[in-house]
């Protein structure tokens, strides 16, 4: 019997493993639509298989580089020929980095990236502008064929402006360009001036109300307009 060789062993064990894992994952992760919606894979030299490949524990699948959780950190939808990201698009709202150039995207991006407070890498065609312009990104840079925004800036603490929110409310990111102000815990309403818990039952009591008066009303017009005719 010849005898083993115990440097191919070394050699097979990791390519097992990873083999292992990439079809446990592939079966407990169902790839979100955003991952699908352009054929093919990611490509070799793209930003986000190089961002992909040399982050531990992520792997590509189609369009998306996902962790073991199946969260998504990186999309390549480029030369898609996509005229807007698509209704799916918000299902990306967890990456770091998206590629989307050579795509003949129209409109403005400004709320398409509204809940992308992680993105800090967004490659874009030549002709459209980054979201929230140059006071939401660190860079700005402009090549022949794409622009790259890079370094999402957080607005709430480039405002200085301490009156952005409410004294009973808080200042939280949006997405590039974007925040909101969030009330406190037990303020809500109109700047977050009113104290204590919303109740809802006061309020369907009010809309309940006010709806059986408008049909009462209706009612009363009906009938009186069959006695005269």
């Amino acid at each position: 019997m010849a005898p083993h060789d115990p440097g191919s062993l070394t050699t097979l064990v990791p390519w097992a493993a990873a083999l292992l894992l990439a079809l446990g994952v592939e079966r407990a992760l169902a790839l979100p639509e955003i991952c699908t919606q352009c054929p093919g894979s990611v490509q070799n030299l793209s930003k986000v298989a190089f961002y992909c490949k040399t982050t531990r524990e992520l792997m590509l699948h189609a369009r998306c580089c996902l962790n073991q959780k199946g969260t998504i950190l990186g999309l390549d939808l480029q030369n898609c020929s996509l005229e807007d990201p698509g209704p799916n698009f918000h299902q990306a709202h967890t990456t770091v980095i998206i590629d989307l150039q050579a795509n003949p995207l129209k409109g403005d991006l400004a709320n398409t990236f509204r809940g992308f407070t992680q993105l800090q890498t967004l490659i874009l065609p030549q002709h459209v502008n980054c979201p929230g312009g140059i006071n939401a990104w660190n860079t700005i840079t402009s090549y022949i064929d794409n622009q790259i925004c890079q370094g999402q800036k957080n607005l709430c603490n480039n405002t200085g402006d301490p009156e952005m929110c409410p004294e009973n409310g808080s200042c939280v990111p949006d997405g590039p360009g974007l925040l909101q102000c969030v009330c406190a815990d037990g303020f809500h309403g109109y700047k977050c001036m009113r104290q204590g818990s919303f109740s809802l039952l006061m309020f369907f009591g009010i809309l309940g109300a006010t709806t059986l008066s408008v049909s009462i009303l209706l009612w009363a017009t009906q009938r009186r307009k069959a006695k005269t005719s």
